[in-house]
Parts: C-alpha cells; structure tokens; sequence
C-alpha cells in the first residue's frame, strides 16, 4: 500500500517541512487542503520547492470559485517548479462554501458542472504546444487563437475529484483519473458504494484517513471522534451512514451542532463508527488496523485531526504518523 499525507501544519513553512520528512520517508505523495484562509495551489508550490521527488497533490482545490483556465494554469506551473510531480485534485465545495464565503454563484447541478470544468482543464493542458484553444461546452467556452503554454513538463496532469454521494462518484468515474474519498467514508460504504460506482473505470479510488497515534488510545479515539462528529453536522454527508444504520446517528449530532452543544455532538459518535472511518491507537495499533484498508484502496492519505486540538499535537500527530509509516 502507498502512503500519502494530508499538510495540515499550522504554518506554509511547517508543511514544507513535513512534506521534506514524509518524502524522506518513502511516502508516495503529500497534499495542500483549500479553506477560505489558504490556498491550496499557493501552498503546494511552496512545497514543490521544498522536495525533489514526491508526488504533489491538492485534497483538494475548488472547482468553482476559480475559473478553469486558472486552474489548469496554476497546475501546469506547479508542475513546472516540481519537474512532473502535480496530481490537481478538485472538490465544488457546498452551496455554503461558493456564496457566503466566495460571493460565487452556485446554481444548477454539480456534477455536469464540474465534469465540463475537468474537460476544459484537460483541454488546456493538452493544447501546450500552441495552435490556439477552443473549447465549447454546457458551462464553459473559452477561445483563445494566440494560445500555447511553453515551458509544460508534461503533456497531460493527472485530475482527481472529490465525492461523497453517488452522483459525484460516477462523475468521477467518467472523468477524473482518481477519486478523492471524504474523510468520513466508512470502510462499508467504500465497499458496498464507491467501489461498485467505479468499476469498470481507470479512476483510482484514494481515500482520507483520520488518523490520531497517542500512546494512550483512549485520547486518540477522541481526537478522531471530535473530527467525525464535525464532519457530520452537514446533513449532505449522512447518505454515507445509510450502509451501517446510523443515519439517526448524524441527524442526532446536526441537532445538537444547531443547540450549540458540542459536547453532545462529540459523544453521539460511538467507537463502532470511529473504528469504521478512522486510525487511532498507539503506533504498533495503527500499524495493524491499516491492514483493513488493504483491499479497498492501493494509496491512502492520512490526515490528522484539528478540530479541538492545539497546533503542538497537531504537529506531533503528524510526525507520529511519518513516523510510524515510514519506509526509509
């Protein structure tokens, strides 16, 4: 199995050197998030010049609040600095994500959207070469005579897609060469959902996994189980639980998410689930429990925990997990 990790240090120079760490560890890849205080492609160029051979990626970088021909500009350049190494991984974020925190529209269906977002960027990295671009399509036209991108390391950039619901995984089945699984997959829903949805098609599945490694257990399913919990306040999320019977499970812990009672939101989430999303326990636990994602995935992504936990345990939690997966 491939490793990758998550870059949630606090800081543009901590994931920097976290990448450097994890690259000398034998990790396959490393991945910048987008949030509405940091930019994802911004990020991974800064990474891109801290490492010489590890795969970059973005888990991931919005699709909408950008216009194509941004995205693929700003993949084909990262992919420059880094001689080869982008993987541009794209998510449409919710309605709540584009409007109040972007100002960006969000009308019609996504996936149609975002499946001819993917088209236009694959268009443009693969008209480097000159001789103008014309793409017209349901959503996006775009015609330029004059274009050519000098300079490209590749001739095409893998593009990854983020899903959670049945209708976006087919998308990224048609369209993307790998699939991005959300951090509160459960194994049962990537082998009785998202697997059945991508057979067939070269679109490699490669989840999130919520992984906290503390010496004691107990706090480590905690921190993991906090994660979960604020995940779950979005209702979009709950068809993920329907496989196992707990969809009452994330409607009890969006309602005590609108009471404002965290604590209730945090202890609705019973260990059953915690061992079904997520990797916690000490190093020589979650070296065993990662045998369980063995057939469902060949590349994982490790991703730590934040919600409520302070910027030194978040550190610490990764370098645990670097070291605890290492190769070298």
């Amino acid at each position: 199995m491939k490793y990758g990790l998550i870059l949630t240090a606090p800081t543009i120079r901590g994931q920097m050197d976290l990448a450097l760490r994890a690259e000398e560890a034998g990790f396959e890849s490393v991945w910048t998030t987008e949030f509405f205080n940091q930019h994802g492609l911004v990020r991974l160029a800064a990474v891109a010049t801290a490492t010489k051979k590890i795969k970059l990626g973005t888990a991931i970088a919005y699709a909408f609040m950008r216009t194509p021909m941004l995205a693929a500009s700003g993949a084909m350049d990262i992919d420059e600095i880094s001689g080869g190494r982008v993987i541009l991984g794209l998510g449409t974020g919710t309605k709540t994500m584009n409007e109040k925190w972007y100002s960006m529209p969000f009308e019609g269906p996504p996936a149609p959207r975002v499946q001819d977002a993917i088209g236009l960027i694959r268009a443009a990295i693969e008209q480097q070469a000159g001789g103008g671009l014309d793409y017209q399509g349901p959503y996006y036209q775009v015609k330029i005579p004059q274009y050519v991108r000098p300079g490209a390391a590749r001739t095409s950039i893998p593009v990854y897609l983020a899903a959670v619901n049945r209708g976006m995984i087919r998308t990224a089945a048609r369209c993307a060469d790998g699939l991005v699984g959300h951090p509160i997959f459960t194994r049962q829903y990537i082998t009785e959902v998202v697997r059945p949805l991508l057979q067939g098609s070269p679109c490699e599945l490669v989840p999130y996994i919520i992984t906290s490694i503390n010496e004691d257990p107990v706090k480590a399913k905690n921190e993991a189980r906090s994660q979960i919990a604020f995940y779950y306040t979005t209702r979009l999320y709950h068809s993920v639980l329907e496989p196992s019977g707990w969809k009452d499970i994330g409607e009890t812990i969006a309602v005590a998410f609108r009471k404002g009672d965290y604590a209730a939101m945090t202890a609705a989430v019973p260990d059953e689930m915690v061992d079904q999303i997520a990797l916690t326990g000490t190093p020589d636990e979650v070296l065993e429990k990662i045998h369980q994602w063995g057939d469902l995935a060949q590349q994982v992504i490790f991703y730590s925990p934040s919600v409520g936990i302070k910027k030194e345990r978040l550190t610490e939690n990764m370098e645990m997990i670097i070291k605890t997966f290492s190769k070298s």
